[in-house]
């Protein structure tokens, strides 16, 4: 265990133990998540599954080995239903294609993980329009979230309105935000799996869904998306502006969720070897994942649970990683769960995204003008890409109008010129 230097970070086995189980129960969730998601793409759920749970275990304990830091990864919320509702069902594209996408700005950002780009785009982008992003992101999977479970639908007269509660369906969907919204409350450990198991539970008591026969098999075959990725597809003018998006959003997510669970733990202090490794690790899992046939890999903030519980080391990670082996083998169980359990979870994360904007300064017209923008346009649009689009670029407009031109540099002009490429290529 000397490789993990569990002395110098103050801890020892059984702590990095508790801490990894820790983390596996708060982040348990994404395996049935991700699946049913991403099986609204056309991709057979089992095999998802399968590929989730693959996926997690390898980058997981990549990272735990490679950069010795607590930090868990697996597919990200966000760019998971980005890469679903938005892209496949909403732009049209095949899967296939999709996964190119993701793919691509998997390879660019291993790429540039190893320069300096980050320092570069970290000062280039002010920290409220990160800020804003993250809380767009939010808004966009919260009303998937709500449209998938029926509580929002579609209104010839006003867009949008307000679904059918004497539905069966759309009350299980409303119990089950509550659900999560009580667990989280009550600071309950895995709130999310608990929230999607006890709206299982009532829905498989009240006939909503068959009861599971039984609750584990041997795993399912991932050879239906295994390598499926269309790299030329993906390879045209009109999709760069969504491989960017995929890049940005990626690299945004990543850093945050490092800054926020290293200041936690005392690690990424002077931005150095741990924090440059973990990025490298996140990257590298991107690239993985795209050819297993899953959607961008990220560092999942849920790993500051593991922090709590003590976790400072690498070794956090791998047991974290172990533990998911458990979930290849929980196909009937999780095939068994109603996707109006599911899509709560993506309420709430969507409500944790969406806070972010109570540290924006709304006091400067740039900053609120294209704040505004990226969160209304990213779920009015169904759009990621969109919503980032029309924040670069009132962001620079009004910069410019201002005449405040020491706060506009090469990087902001580079983003609002990908952003045109948007509605040109519309």
């Amino acid at each position: 265990m000397s490789i993990f230097h569990l002395k110098t970070h103050k801890t020892s086995v059984k702590t990095e133990f508790l801490a990894g189980f820790t983390t596996f129960l708060t982040i348990m969730y994404i395996v049935p998540v991700n699946a049913i998601i991403m099986s609204n793409a056309g991709m057979p759920m089992d095999a998802l599954i399968t590929a989730t749970a693959l996926i997690t275990i390898f980058s997981t304990i990549l990272n735990g080995l490679w950069a010795n830091t607590p930090i868990a990864m697996s597919v990200g919320m966000g760019l998971n239903a980005y890469f679903t509702f938005g892209l496949v069902i909403g732009m049209k594209i095949p899967w296939q294609t999709a996964l190119g996408v993701v793919f691509i700005s998997g390879v660019i950002f291993l790429i540039l993980s190893f320069t300096k780009f980050r320092v570069w785009i970290l000062k280039s982008v002010p920290i409220d329009l990160r800020r804003a992003i993250s809380a767009g992101i939010g808004a966009f999977i919260a009303f998937v979230g709500l449209k998938e479970m029926g509580i929002v639908v579609s209104n010839e007269a006003v867009l949008v309105g307000l679904g059918n509660f004497k539905n069966s369906e759309v009350l299980l969907g409303a119990l089950g935000i509550i659900f999560v919204l009580a667990f989280q409350a009550w600071r309950v450990k895995g709130a999310f799996i608990l929230a999607v198991l006890s709206t299982s539970i009532v829905a498989w008591v009240v006939g909503l869904s068959p009861f599971p026969t039984k609750f584990f098999s041997l795993p399912a075959s991932i050879s239906p998306i295994l390598f499926e990725l269309d790299i030329a597809s993906a390879l045209t003018l009109s999709l760069i502006p969504v491989i960017i998006t995929f890049l940005i959003t990626d690299m945004f997510d990543s850093l945050g969720t490092l800054a926020g669970v290293g200041y936690r733990a005392g690690i990424f202090q002077d931005d150095g070897v741990e924090l440059q490794r973990t990025l490298e690790a996140d990257a590298a899992a991107t690239v993985a994942g795209s050819l297993v046939g899953v959607s961008t890999v990220t560092s999942f903030a849920e790993s500051a649970s593991g922090v709590e519980e003590g976790g400072r080391t690498g070794l956090t990670a791998i047991f974290t990683g172990i533990f998911f082996i458990l979930t290849i083998f929980m196909l009937p169980l999780f095939k068994s769960i109603p996707p109006n359990a599911i899509y709560p979870v993506l309420v709430s994360v969507g409500i944790l995204m969406f806070s972010e904007l109570a540290n924006i300064n709304f006091k400067d017209l740039a900053i609120s003008s294209a704040s505004f923008l990226i969160v209304m346009m990213m779920p009015l649009t169904y759009s990621i890409t969109n919503g980032l689009a029309f924040g670069f670029i009132a962001y620079l407009v009004v910069k410019l109008l201002k005449r405040e031109f020491e706060d506009v540099n090469i990087g902001i002009i580079a983003l609002a010129g990908i952003s045109l490429l948007v509605f040109l290529f519309h």
